[in-house]
């Protein structure tokens, strides 16, 4: 860290043009949750630090012709506050609720959360089943990738080193059922070993119409386990069919990650978790 510079742009052009500039050898900073620890133990040994946390354009969350807009630089303590979110993307701001603590959520970012690439990253579970879009600027102008684009793997970041993820562009999803739920080591600030987010809306029958889940710290990427989707949809939910849809979740995840010395452990969790989140349904 001794020959590190740092930079804070006052314009997103400026910031633009430095990454430009400096490609490869810059890495952004946001939060700091992330890259401060990476760069003391010496994952990250970059010759510049370049600090987005000012800019406007990762600033606010609303609604509009697009979409949920969330910006990239939003805290988590915002997200845990937002009336927004908690009217048309719950999941989301209910894993805010037990994401570290009250000081990280101060200064934890979304963007930052999104682009660490952690498995275990709180936010992205429920930015999946939002179908979210990240809207990135870079010389060229600005582009949107899906949101499960942006890990090639576990800490694996796929975009390139000359764009800034401006903001997350949601489907809104107003009603319904939705909820994030996440196992730790322990029950306070814990990382999660094992973490879900769901929506869902029933019919007039009582069946499920809709319905998206993801699947969250247990695979090298979290994802949509449309397997269970399918499952559960057309149905009207009971104990044995929650039940039965964890054990095939439980299933599809040993299919991505083999059976580990971990899946003695994960596979009963994975079960029991899926039965305490959906239960409120029965």
């Amino acid at each position: 860290m001794r020959n590190l510079a740092y930079i804070r742009p006052q314009t997103l052009t400026e910031a633009l043009e430095l990454l430009d500039a400096s490609g490869a050898d810059t890495k952004i900073l946001a939060g700091g949750t992330d890259v401060m620890v990476d760069l003391r133990s010496g994952e990250i040994q970059p010759k510049y630090l370049l600090d987005v946390s000012r800019l406007a354009e990762l600033k606010g969350i609303e609604v509009n012709d697009q979409g949920l807009s969330v910006g990239a630089g939003v805290t988590l303590a915002e997200i845990y506050e937002s009336n927004i979110l908690a009217r048309f993307a719950p999941s989301l701001q209910k894993c805010a609720v037990t994401f570290a603590s009250q000081q990280i959520r101060n200064i934890a970012t979304i963007g930052g959360n999104v682009a660490h690439c952690s498995p275990c990253g709180d936010t992205i579970p429920p930015l999946v089943i939002h179908e979210a879009r990240a809207v990135l600027a870079g010389k060229k102008g600005l582009r949107e990738v899906p949101i499960t684009d942006i890990a090639s793997g576990p800490y694996v970041c796929a975009l390139p080193a000359g764009e800034i993820v401006l903001r997350f562009i949601l489907k809104p999803a107003e009603g319904g059922f939705a909820d994030f739920q996440k196992i730790g080591r322990r029950q306070a600030l814990s990382i999660a070993r094992i973490s879900m987010a769901v929506m869902a809306r029933r019919d007039p029958d009582g069946k499920i119409n809709f319905m998206r889940f993801c699947l969250g710290s247990c695979t090298p990427t979290p994802r949509r386990m449309k397997v269970v989707e399918d499952f559960m949809i057309g149905s009207v939910p009971t104990e044995a069919l929650i039940w039965e849809a964890g054990r095939m979740l439980a299933e599809k995840m040993l299919e991505v990650t083999g059976r580990r010395s971990s899946a003695v452990y994960k596979e009963p969790a994975i079960q029991g978790l899926f039965m305490r989140m959906l239960y409120p349904m029965v």
